[in-house]
C-alpha cells in the first residue's frame, strides 16, 4: 500500500482536515473513532493519543492509539509509508517527513515512541536507516511532540513478554491487545507495538511516582 501525500497539510501551520480517502487507503480500520467523535462505552474523554513509529528507508510503519487513565487502549490508525519507489534517496526522506506531517495533522497525537537505532551488519543500510529515522523524528518534533526511544528488545518484552520474540508473535499480541481482527502488516504492527510500549511505560512510571520531566531526561 502507498500513501498518497496531501501536500496542503504541513507540520508548520494549523492542522488541516485531510480527505477521508487518505486514511482509508492506509488501513481498513477507518471505523475506529478519531478525536472529537463519539467514543466507545466507558472510554474516558481524558485520554492521551500516542503515535508509534517504526522507521525504515523503504517502509516506515506508523501506529496511533489512545490510552486513558485506567489503561484502556483504543486503536486509532495504522499503516506503512512505502517510499521505496522514489527516484532518489533524498526524495524518500522527503516523503517520510511530508506524509508523517499529514498523519500528525489529521490525528493530533500528543506523545511519540520511536524505535531506537541499532547497529546493522551493513554500514550503508545502517546509515540509511538512521537518516530515515531522522526524517521521521523531525516531522514529530516540528509539531512540538516529545520523542521517547525504545529498543526493539524493550518493545518485544513489553508486548509479548519475551525480548527475543519474533515478528509473528508481536503481530499476534498487538492484534489481541487492541482487539484487531485479521492479519496486521509487519511494519504497522511494529509501530503499534512501540505505541503500546510507550503507553505501558508511562503508566508504570506514573504508578511509582517518577516525575514526567525526570522521565524525559532519562529517556
Amino acid at each position: 500500500m502507498r500513501i498518497a501525500a496531501h501536500r496542503e497539510a504541513r507540520c508548520y501551520g494549523s492542522p488541516v482536515r485531510l480527505p477521508a480517502g487518505l486514511v482509508r487507503r492506509v488501513t481498513d480500520e477507518s471505523r475506529i473513532p478519531t478525536a472529537g467523535s463519539q467514543q466507545p462505552n466507558g472510554w474516558s474523554s481524558r485520554s492521551v493519543r500516542i503515535i508509534g513509529i517504526d522507521p525504515g528507508s523503504q517502509r516506515t510503519g506508523v501506529g496511533i492509539i489512545d490510552v486513558d487513565a485506567a489503561g484502556k487502549l483504543v486503536h486509532v490508525f495504522h499503516g506503512a509509508l512505502v517510499v521505496a519507489g522514489e527516484a532518489s534517496f533524498p526524495l524518500r526522506l522527503k516523503r517520510i517527513f511530508d506524509e508523517l506531517c499529514d498523519i500528525i495533522a489529521a490525528h493530533q497525537p500528543v506523545e511519540c515512541g520511536v524505535e531506537r537505532v541499532f547497529m546493522a551488519r551493513n554500514p550503508d543500510s545502517a546509515l540509511k536507516l538512521g537518516q530515515a529515522r531522522g526524517a521521521a523524528i523531525c516531522a514529530v518534533v516540528s509539531r512540538g511532540i516529545v520523542v521517547h526511544e525504545y529498543a526493539a528488545t524493550e518493545v518485544k518484552q513489553s508486548v509479548v513478554g519475551n525480548g527475543r520474540s519474533d515478528k509473528t508473535q508481536v503481530q499476534h499480541m498487538v492484534g489481541v491487545l487492541l482487539g484487531l481482527k485479521g492479519p496486521l502488516q509487519a511494519d504497522a504492527a511494529d509501530a503499534l507495538a512501540i505505541a503500546l510500549t510507550h503507553a505501558h511505560t508511562r503508566a508504570s512510571l506514573a504508578r511509582v511516582g517518577i516525575p514526567r520531566m525526570a522521565w524525559r531526561r532519562r529517556r
